[in-house]
């Protein structure tokens, strides 16, 4: 499948989606927008597809929507252009959806700065590593608007209510230090290390049993909203057809005969 102003490539087991529109810092286009949901519903579906890799071209990761291509600027490729919104208010596919439902783990690397939408388009992913240049631009407040695409689910379950409170309302702009110290990052690494970086953890997830991986991602999404009680009890049922699983014998078999576990996904 090919894609406008977005790169999806797929090496191993892992896929690699790169915003791409270096000149405009990965500015959302229309184009982009809808292709971020599927490029991630294609490595969803895709069971050689292990793990995922967001990162963006160039200089930033990404500057929020594209403001400048608004009004009687717009064109085709912008999001409120011909083809951009579509005439049915539905965010069933909407890139912040779509990524909070992707069951496979998504690795952010942050190469740049994320502004409003790109922000939270980074705290979505399930972890995330900066490289020094990396920011989390809350400017939201500044621009007249509020955190639209999951910033105002996100942000407090990550920092806590207060810290969450201090970042959105001030429209701050936090450096990769910053984030570090506030947990809304992994690791910090050299520019030039990120991508190495992210690759080794995406591979070191993809590793593992897929089924058990995808499985255990769901039951923390759930777990977020459910009580303890219901989420054993999903648990479980979760369990059940992974103790019927060919990687689950490998698992047992690996272990025994001490060796590493090679997984099928099955």
């Amino acid at each position: 499948m090919s894609y406008t102003d977005l790169n999806y490539d797929v090496d191993g087991h892992v896929a690699t989606i790169t915003l791409n529109r270096p000149e405009r810092l990965n500015a959302i286009s229309g184009a982009m927008l809808a292709g971020f949901s599927r490029a991630f519903r294609e490595a969803d579906k895709d069971s050689g597809v292990r793990a995922i890799i967001l990162t963006g071209a160039g200089k930033g990761f990404c500057s929020g929507l594209d403001l400048k291509e608004q009004g009687a600027n717009a064109n085709s490729n912008s999001i409120n252009g011909a083809g951009g919104l579509p005439s049915k208010f539905d965010l069933a596919d909407s890139p912040p959806m779509v990524l909070h439902t992707t069951d496979k783990p998504v690795i952010c690397a942050l190469n740049g700065a994320a502004a409003g939408y790109g922000m939270d388009l980074a705290l979505g992913c399930d972890v995330r590593i900066a490289s020094e240049h990396g920011k989390l631009a809350a400017v939201f407040t500044k621009r007249g608007v509020l955190p639209e695409s999951g910033g105002t689910w996100l942000l407090p379950r990550l920092v806590g209510w207060a810290k969450a409170s201090e970042i959105a309302f001030t429209g701050r702009v936090l450096t990769a230090q910053q984030c570090l110290e506030y947990g809304l990052v992994n690791k910090v690494v050299p520019a030039d290390e990120l991508m190495t970086e992210a690759r080794a953890l995406a591979e070191e997830m993809a590793a593992c049993a897929p089924m058990a991986v995808q499985a255990t991602k769901r039951m923390m999404r759930l777990g977020l909203e459910e009580t303890f009680e219901a989420n054993v009890h999903h648990v479980y049922l979760q369990l059940l057809p992974l103790f019927r699983s060919k990687d689950f014998v490998e698992g047992v078999k690996a272990f025994t005969e001490r060796r590493e576990p090679v997984f099928e996904g099955r």
